[in-house]
């Protein structure tokens, strides 16, 4: 796809309402592997996929922030090719602002949105907690060796490509929210009150943006909410499918 290979992995029956879900800045599919199972068993039909450069799809020279345009291109080119017209879309973090952005780009191909953790604008505690990360890699064995997991051989060049095109990020006046009122599906915007890259704010901008869109702010949880609070994420997320699908 697009020169490079896509890992993707499916769950539910074929039949079900298709998600599609995407991974945070550092993460594959293995994310995903708390709420699979879940969205599965509420009958939906889940596709999710390492992103280009990440996990065991193929190596990737850099990443396209904050504009996403490669992934954008890959996303509509799976739908495309699994024959998919019209999805929702689950995503964390980076993913959460591809699926903005993809929303926003294809009104009519997006029957749910749920976004987790984006970001649509650069905000003041973005770039410290950016650094916190590095260091933690530095200092962490743990943490590199859990990337050495996911990523492989790749592992290396995923933190790489995400620190410095994050860090680098030379744009202040970025800022998506313009073309969120282009969002035509459902919305459940999701963040948690403790996220160390993002305020509360971000998220509430985020539904004040998008026309009837519906906001989760978690009291205990921070980034990684989807895995750390999986259970509940879960639950909410189905709940939220079902109203708009069922």
């Amino acid at each position: 796809m697009n020169d490079h290979r896509l890992h993707v992995i499916t769950g539910g029956p074929e039949n079900g309402p298709p998600v599609v879900l995407l991974h945070h800045g550092l993460g594959s599919v293995q994310a995903w592997k708390e709420n699979i199972p879940a969205l599965a068993a509420a009958g939906y039909r889940v596709i999710a996929y390492d992103r280009w450069g990440y996990g065991k799809s193929g190596a990737r020279p850099r990443l396209s922030v904050p504009d996403f345009t490669p992934d954008l291109e890959d996303l509509g080119l799976l739908l495309s090719e699994a024959g998919l017209e019209r999805v929702s879309l689950v995503g964390h973090s980076d993913g959460g602002t591809i699926a903005l952005y993809f929303a926003a780009a294809n009104p009519l191909r997006i029957a749910c949105l749920v976004t987790v953790a984006a970001h649509v604008y650069v905000e003041a505690r973005m770039l410290p907690g950016i650094a916190g990360i590095h260091q933690a890699y530095q200092d962490d064995p743990r943490f590199r060796e859990g990337m050495q997991r996911v990523h492989g051989e790749k592992a290396e060049a995923v933190f790489a490509n995400w620190y410095n095109a994050w860090k680098s990020l030379d744009d202040p006046d970025w800022d998506i929210r313009p073309l969120l009122a282009n969002i035509a599906c459902p919305v459940l915007v999701v963040q948690g009150m403790q996220d160390e890259h993002a305020s509360p704010r971000h998220a509430r901008d985020i539904a004040a943006a998008i026309p009837g869109a519906e906001l989760w702010l978690a009291p205990e949880a921070g980034h990684m909410l989807p895995q750390d609070c999986a259970q509940e994420f879960n639950r909410q997320v189905v709940h939220f499918l079902d109203r708009c699908l069922r």
